[in-house]
């Protein structure tokens, strides 16, 4: 699966934490991140540090990476 906006990142964190049975706040706690960070990402926040949501993401297997889009080649000399 590609997580390719905060949208898609959103549903998925909240899917991940309430099949556990997790609140925000224990999520947050188990993470290492503050509580204000697990809202922003569930209410879709447009800017995030990769770092911290990469915390967040580890409890669930999951990581944000660069992935190359099909056919881009980039930026153009």
């Amino acid at each position: 699966m590609i997580i390719d906006d905060t949208r898609d990142l959103r549903e998925r964190l909240k899917a991940e934490r309430r099949q556990l049975g997790l609140t925000q706040e224990e999520l947050a706690l188990k993470a290492g991140v503050g509580l204000r960070f697990i809202r922003d990402i569930e209410q879709g926040k447009q800017s995030l540090r990769l770092d911290k949501v990469n915390q967040v993401l580890f409890l669930f297997g999951y990581r944000m990476a660069p992935v190359r889009i099909a056919g881009e080649k980039g930026i153009p000399s």
